[in-house]
């Protein structure tokens, strides 16, 4: 019998909003459900989107951030446990970490913590104490890239305490488009307007690929966050706008704003392994992405896409006017990329995977 029927989690999310760690929750919490396990979300926020989401599927949240004081969450969190006895306490997100393994431990349970990035932003952002800890004191942690692995033992976490959870995608739901015949290039870039998204960078880029090439070329840029007026700024002195790019807010049908695209464009300093990649890969579009975290685990050089030094943008400006005017290479290159995702990152995969990491910590 699988290991997943009948299996108690408690996942402990810092958020559930608009994020790649909060769709992979979604994703392993439907997929324990469907295979007998018994699932329970504590989650420090309350009314975001992925909130609704995993109570349609059956599956119960309870906020237990109502407290800001972190040794009350604790207390509430180490509560809950006690009621809900699960066999596993599971973070979404590092800076949960130190919830999970204290009350794990208070309730009898495994632990197992969570890597989503690459490791050295998330210590600056927990503090360096809180995140060394957060980094050091779970007994296992899962963490999406082989790149953050390594980095999480040049700090001192001995490997066998870590695990590679790999980020799934449904690639029923990210399908290609039924073709597209127009002149030019779209590209399009999916992220929080902050800082680590380097939009700025994406703006340039694609400012310098219109003056590249005589072909048509626009940007879309689908996020909202607190650099929107800046990078609205950039776009109008950049003579982006009004038809060189597009600004809009997040939507919940993104399989279709993906299809409305050529290329897909990563620009940010650092990264974990990005949801976005594999959906655009899974769309079956070319990715031309910075070299951070687990995107070389992705994108195969001329394959699928280019790879990039966040330092170099006239590398990724000279690859994307190859592919604004060879159709042949870029559709040759998005097929690859969509067989990638297939074969790589499939939700199908997904009950595999957990079976894998929960063996490994029961």
């Amino acid at each position: 019998m699988s290991v997943l029927h009948g299996l108690k989690v408690c996942f402990v999310a810092g958020t559930l909003g608009r994020g790649g760690a909060e769709r992979q929750l979604f994703h392993i919490a439907t997929a324990l459900v469907a295979n007998g396990a018994g699932v329970h979300v504590l989650s420090l926020t309350a009314g975001e989107p992925w909130e609704q989401r995993l109570v349609d599927r059956g599956i119960s949240v309870d906020c237990v951030g109502a407290r800001p004081n972190r040794a009350l969450r604790l207390a509430h969190i180490s509560g809950a446990v006690r009621r809900h006895r699960p066999d596993i306490v599971q973070s979404v997100h590092f800076f949960t970490n130190l919830y999970v393994t204290g009350a794990a431990r208070v309730g009898g349970a495994r632990e197992i913590g969570a890597i989503r990035n690459d490791v050295l932003s998330e210590i600056r952002s927990s503090g360096a104490v809180l995140g060394r800890l957060s980094l050091r004191m779970p007994r296992l942690i899962a963490a999406n890239s082989r790149a953050a692995i390594a980095r999480a033992t040049e700090l001192g976490v001995p490997e066998a305490r870590l695990h590679l959870l790999q980020n799934v995608i449904d690639t029923d739901d990210f399908t290609p488009a039924a073709g597209r015949h127009d002149e030019g290039l779209t590209i399009l870039s999916v992220g929080r307007c902050v800082p680590q998204k380097r939009f700025d960078r994406f703006l340039s880029i694609l400012s310098r690929l219109r003056r590249a090439t005589d072909l048509p070329v626009k940007g879309i840029v689908i996020g909202s966050g607190p650099l929107e007026p800046q990078l609205a700024r950039q776009a109008h002195e950049l003579n982006l706008l009004p038809d060189g790019v597009e600004f809009r807010s997040a939507v919940d049908d993104m399989p279709s704003v993906y299809r409305e695209a050529d290329v897909f464009v990563l620009t940010s300093d650092f990264e974990g392994t990005p949801n976005v990649v594999l959906e655009a890969m899974a769309t079956g579009l070319p990715v031309v992405a910075t070299r951070v975290g687990g995107v070389p685990e992705l994108v195969v050089q001329d394959q699928t896409g280019c790879i990039f030094a966040p330092n170099d943008e006239g590398r990724a400006v000279e690859f994307l006017r190859t592919l604004a005017e060879d159709r042949g290479a870029r559709d040759s290159m998005g097929r690859r990329a969509r067989e990638r995702a297939l074969d790589s990152h499939s939700l199908a995969r997904l009950p595999g995977i957990l079976e894998a990491l929960y063996s490994r910590v029961l």
